[in-house]
């Protein structure tokens, strides 16, 4: 089996055609009508290269790649041709197109948990890949799939052979799916959207595997984004799509420096770019809590900063009525269940929130952010310390005290299609807290929601619409509108910008500033993206493992960070410019090599890194 699988890998040099497209039609049929989806594609894969395919939702992009393995849904057609080493896909016997997939061709699904088997271990999973297509016995095939798993840096590979996909963190997660995607060395590999919602450091860790594998077999890899930062981190050269047609082709560098196409102009401009706040030219001080100079200074509004270096220590507590939001030392700890001790989430956290200010909280999956999101709210209990939202005392509340805080908190979640009522047409859905809290009904109520329909800018005819007949963006919106009907004090906004393409990203964020400078709501801002809590926040606070370890001016954040871990995150952000990226992957790479060697770079290291100075 090694024999046959290296000798295929071995079979490509190095810029072989590896896949020909040319005029590759998608229709599908609906309501007794074809509807194109993917119109004349046509562009050519290579050995050893990376072609990005960038679009919006509804483009094309995913069906057309979709397509090349006959992974459309029944109502779904293809035509034109495209062929795999001079073999034609399109027409090709469902038999036949079973051996070459996984085989020959593999994929990276956009969401393991629904693409994994949610029944089977991932080792098994892997293992009858391997069997499938190759003449092994058990013995070989596990021994091959733990070799995978400890390939894609799974920690304990041999434990996580015997793991269910559940059991596994969403960054392991898409980790064994690529080992099961590159588990007989494929000779084209389609990633669609291989990244989307994970940590920014778990995706550099991915794109980094990525790369490597390239690297290692010299396969095609077919790249499906919407996020540019990724592009100009991995591509070599990229197509962009819209409305199911090739809008522009060419190499990654003509097209991010020289777009010619007005829609690509539109996508790259729409994208976020980290450091685009200037840092201040006020030497930001160390504090750590605890310190008499660090109320004075957030009081007196200086572009302050400070790195967290020592645990919470308890003070004296007194309310400011100028912070919507106050916190000191607060710890929320998740309580004892059956032989599952107590998990502090949040450790020793002090921060505040201005009324009209927007701060930004950061961090990766499990650091605490969102648990912080959940006790602002009063879904979780405060253990120790104090938070106070808008004079209400979390501390030791009951759930008859929390009911003034309903009104005064909104809060934006990151899955608006999961959390709107499916039963409800959107117009109830968003008018339903005002008539709970205020018993306005009737006409009065039908206004109120109409306004707020103007003010995120949804026709006023979409009332009547229900959650699925809308768009991601337009859900979103109808989210904002719900949390915002009540005119909050403070609004939590939980990654509500995460799933959606770029240009409706955008526009959303936009229409957010604009809402927040029309209502003058405080907001709590919690996202993984660097590059957005950036272009919303005043400050940014960031945690890491429960703790708060760096928090201040966002610029002196972004350009300047002190803390290690504020380094690490920033690093393996991607940016949208080529040139940068290069160095900005010399020195997220150097990180990861000095992490999997057991050290640590310092603070300064990383910082020269960073600079593109050699370290």
């Amino acid at each position: 089996m090694n024999d046959s699988r290296s000798a295929k890998a071995g079979s490509l040099r190095k810029g072989e055609t590896i896949l020909e497209v040319r005029g590759l039609n998608v229709d599908f049929f609906v309501e007794d009508e074809w509807f194109p989806a993917a119109i004349d594609v046509s562009y050519d894969v290579h050995a050893g290269e990376v072609l990005a395919i960038v679009g919006e939702s509804g483009s094309g992009k995913t069906q057309s790649s979709m397509a090349l393995l006959g992974l459309l849904p029944p109502n779904g057609r293809t035509s034109g041709s495209a062929k795999l080493m001079g073999e034609e896909l399109v027409g090709m016997s469902p038999g036949r197109l079973r051996r070459i997939r996984g085989n020959d061709i593999a994929v990276i699904f956009q969401e393991p948990m629904t693409a994994l088997n949610p029944v089977y271990t991932v080792g098994f999973q892997i293992v009858e890949a391997l069997r499938t297509h190759f003449d092994m016995n058990p013995k070989e095939a596990k021994e091959r799939a733990i070799e995978l798993l400890d390939m894609v840096e799974i920690p304990e590979p041999e434990v996580r052979f015997n793991s269910y996909p559940h059991q596994l963190s969403g960054g392991q997660r898409q980790r064994a799916m690529i080992a099961q995607s590159l588990a007989c060395d494929p000779r084209l590999l389609v990633a669609d959207e291989p990244t989307t919602a994970l940590d920014v450091t778990v995706q550099a860790e991915i794109l980094k595997l990525m790369r490597d594998l390239r690297t290692r077999i010299d396969s095609g890899i077919i790249l499906i984004t919407h996020d540019m930062g990724i592009v100009a981190d991995m591509a070599d050269t990229m197509v962009v799509m819209r409305n199911g047609r090739i809008v522009e082709r060419g190499t990654a560098d003509k097209i991010f420096h020289h777009p010619e196409h007005p829609y690509t102009q539109e996508l790259l401009a729409a994208v976020p770019h980290l450091g685009t706040h200037s840092a201040p030219n006020v030497a930001a001080e160390t504090l750590v809590p605890g310190a008499e100079t660090e109320e004075d200074a957030l009081r007196d509004g200086a572009p302050t900063r400070r790195a967290v270096t020592t645990g919470a220590v308890e003070r004296e507590f007194t309310y400011d009525p100028q912070f919507v939001l106050q916190s000191q030392d607060m710890v929320i700890e998740y309580p004892k269940r059956g032989r599952t001790p107590a998990f502090r989430a949040v450790d020793g956290v002090t921060m505040t929130i201005k009324r009209g200010e927007v701060v930004g909280l950061v961090g990766e999956s499990g650091s605490g952010k969102t648990t912080i999101g959940r006790a602002v709210v009063g879904l979780l209990p405060i253990h120790a310390g104090h938070l106070t939202i808008d004079g209400i005392s979390m501390v030791g509340a009951k759930h008859k005290d929390l009911r003034p805080l309903r009104a005064k908190v909104g809060i934006v979640f990151q899955d608006p299609g999961s959390s709107l009522n499916p039963r409800l047409p959107i117009g109830e859905s968003i008018g339903e807290p005002l008539y709970l809290h205020s018993g306005i009904k009737g006409a009065e109520l039908d206004k109120r929601v109409e306004q707020m329909l103007d003010q995120v800018e949804l026709p006023r005819s979409f009332r009547n619409r229900y959650p699925h007949e809308l768009s991601g963006g337009q859900r979103q919106r109808v989210g904002i509108a719900r949390s915002l009907i009540l005119e909050p004090s403070l609004l939590v906004a939980d990654e509500p910008t995460s799933a959606l393409d770029v240009s409706v990203q955008a526009r959303v964020l936009e229409l957010f500033q604009e809402l927040q400078r029309e209502h003058g709501f405080a907001c709590l801002f919690i996202s993984h993206d660097l590059a957005v809590v950036e272009m919303l926040s005043s400050r940014i606070a960031v945690m890491h493992n429960g703790r708060l370890v760096e928090y201040g001016d966002a610029g002196a954040i972004v350009n300047h960070p002190r803390h290690p871990y504020t380094q690490r995150l920033i690093a393996a952000v991607p940016v949208p410019d080529p040139d940068e990226q290069r160095v900005r992957r010399e020195a997220r790479d150097r990180i990861l090599e000095a992490r999997a060697a057991g050290t640590e770079l310092d603070a300064e290291d990383i910082a020269r890194l960073l600079a593109g100075e050699a370290g």
